[in-house]
């Protein structure tokens, strides 16, 4: 099995359940490829494009609503493990949710990785988007995580 590397710490069984994820949707990859608009009344669609210039990821987000919540997201990209598990998890985890929801997900994700490692993650809140607590310990990696949230929230504002 491919491992991430994170640095010279140990890692807790904690910290290798959430390699394990990230590693699963890196190669999973749920909500890709990039699905075509929808064709049915009353969804509403918006992508973006985001590129992370530092190490050469990019991803395009395709965000479709159905009035005020989330009827999919679906992607397409290249780039490291992280920055593919990290659209993967997003993927699963913004289906069915508001806008209010989704943007406090969004929140608590960039509010995390921010923390470098100071936070420990609310499972309650980020369910597997919780793996990335650790990758917030590694500024270089940071960006790759966010990117498909990035891209998602511009996504949303598109269809404010």
């Amino acid at each position: 099995m491919a491992t991430l590397d994170w640095g010279d710490e140990s890692m807790s069984g904690l910290d290798s359940l959430y390699q394990s994820i990230i590693l699963e949707h890196s190669k999973a990859r749920h909500g890709s490829p990039l699905a075509e608009p929808p064709g049915s009344d009353g969804v509403r669609s918006a992508s973006s494009h985001q590129l992370n210039p530092v190490c050469g990821d990019e991803i395009t987000v395709r965000l479709d609503l159905e009035g005020d919540r989330v009827e999919a997201l679906s992607w397409d990209g290249a780039g490291c493990a992280i920055s593919m598990a990290s659209a993967s998890v997003l993927s699963d985890l913004l289906k069915g949710l508001d806008r209010a929801e989704v943007r406090e997900l969004i929140d608590e994700f960039r509010t995390m990785m921010r923390s470098r490692g100071q936070i420990v993650p609310d499972e309650e809140v980020l369910g597997e988007a919780a793996a990335f607590g650790g990758v917030s310990r590694y500024a270089a990696r940071v960006k790759c995580a966010m990117l498909c949230w990035v891209a998602a929230e511009d996504a949303l504002n598109q269809l404010s």
